[in-house]
């Protein structure tokens, strides 16, 4: 049976759900309204008095209309936030109500005798930050959902997975989305240098004001703006804020010379197509270098077999709250352990040298020690060391060493 991977988009409003297997010609979103591009689903729960039945979305809201009973909204801020809500004379926890909504938005997708678990559930919100992964790592356990099955995004990086994602004519050059909403209008731009093997993709973020009066013609000027410079193969317009048949001047504007597409489900898409190029690492042409990506490389020299060669404890381009690379090696010659950083667009590195002071005088080859390296930061890296002995011949001294150096 094909892999089933399944995109969550998120915010304090609404959600939706994508979904993709291999050999669908692109990821497929679900609308509560057959046959309908309505993809929005009202981010709420609510509760059957009789039967006890959770209820969410429109049907949610439709019932504690008619039955007089409430409808718990903002469920991304009330878990955040740690409070409790009340149904029936019962009280709980604003996490699990979120749990038990994103529960059922993958139930949607899984159809009778299919394991009810996802190969890969993604869920993507507009910042990933610490207290999200904590959250859904929460509903990950809850849901009894191995961790390797669950991917984090922001909406920058499940931009970037879509983008590269669609026909080559649409990403050949710079790839441009205006992202508006009630409170902010963003443009992030995609660059990738073709010159590295992988290919380095950045990306731009700009932050513009508020549209209040003339938006047609001010989106139009903030365009010639944005899309200055360098070539643009293609825009997205994304965000409840673009509704509406307002854009004329600044729709000339966009699609001048480019390929221009006006949604709502390109996150919950790029989601889907996150897990899928993770399962096919090695056909991934690119490394993403968001802000919460490591930028270098970071690896040891090391001998294996009579040849020197480069381990690689963290890759360029893993999430800072994601990566961690550990090994355990043979100490050869001075105390010492060299760290070398590189950049996947240069072919020199720095090394960091890391004194291992007091350690026990022992023969050569015969101290053996595990190395742990974690990200505190994009910018920091923190190396853990231990002495481990060396089997039953030499006992450890139980010593440690910790180290933060900057990138």
């Amino acid at each position: 049976m094909a892999e089933k991977y399944i995109g969550i988009d998120l915010n304090d409003k609404y959600a939706m759900v994508s979904h993709y297997t291999y050999g669908m010609s692109e990821p497929g979103t679900f609308s509560m309204v057959t046959g309908s591009e309505i993809y929005q689903i009202p981010m709420c729960i609510a509760r059957h008095k009789v039967s006890g039945q959770w209820l969410y979305g429109e049907e949610a809201r439709d019932y504690a209309r008619e039955n007089g009973t409430s409808c718990i909204e903002s469920l991304l801020k009330k878990a955040l936030a740690s409070e409790t809500v009340g149904f029936g004379g019962e009280v709980y926890e604003g996490s699990r109500c979120l749990f038990l909504f994103i529960k059922m938005l993958t139930g949607l997708l899984i159809q009778s005798g299919e394991e009810n678990l996802p190969d890969k559930l993604v869920i993507t919100v507009e910042n990933m930050n610490l207290e999200y992964r904590r959250l859904f790592k929460q509903f990950a356990v809850w849901m009894k959902l191995p961790p390797d099955r669950l991917m984090l995004l922001d909406y920058r990086e499940s931009f970037y997975y879509y983008a590269y994602s669609q026909p080559p004519e649409l990403c050949v050059h710079d790839i441009v989305l205006f992202y508006y909403t009630s409170r902010e209008l963003l443009c992030w731009r995609l660059s990738r240098d073709k010159k590295t093997i992988p290919q380095v993709v950045t990306i731009q973020e700009g932050h513009y004001i508020p549209i209040l009066e003339d938006r047609d013609e001010e989106f139009a000027e903030i365009v010639a703006d944005a899309l200055s410079g360098s070539f643009v193969s293609s825009v997205y317009l994304i965000g409840e804020g673009f509704d509406g048949d307002w854009m004329k001047k600044s729709l000339a504007a966009v699609c001048l010379g480019r390929r221009a597409f006006r949604g709502k489900n390109l996150f919950s898409k790029g989601a889907c197509y996150a897990a899928a190029a993770k399962a096919r690492r090695t056909d991934w042409p690119y490394i993403y270098m968001g802000n919460e990506e490591i930028k270098v490389n970071i690896g040891l020299k090391v001998e294996n077999k009579g040849n020197t060669e480069l381990l690689t404890l963290i890759n360029a381009g893993e999430n800072r709250y994601e990566a961690q690379g550990e090994c355990e090696v043979i100490l050869s010659g001075s105390p010492s352990v060299d760290f070398w950083l590189q950049p996947p667009r240069s072919k020199e590195a720095l090394v960091q040298s890391i004194e291992l002071t007091d350690m026990p005088k022992r023969k050569e080859r015969a101290t053996r020690l595990r190395i742990t390296v974690k990200p505190e930061a994009a910018d920091k890296i923190h190396v853990y060391i231990r002495d481990m002995g060396f089997g039953g011949f030499v006992k450890s001294s139980e010593k440690v060493w910790e180290y933060t150096f900057s990138i």
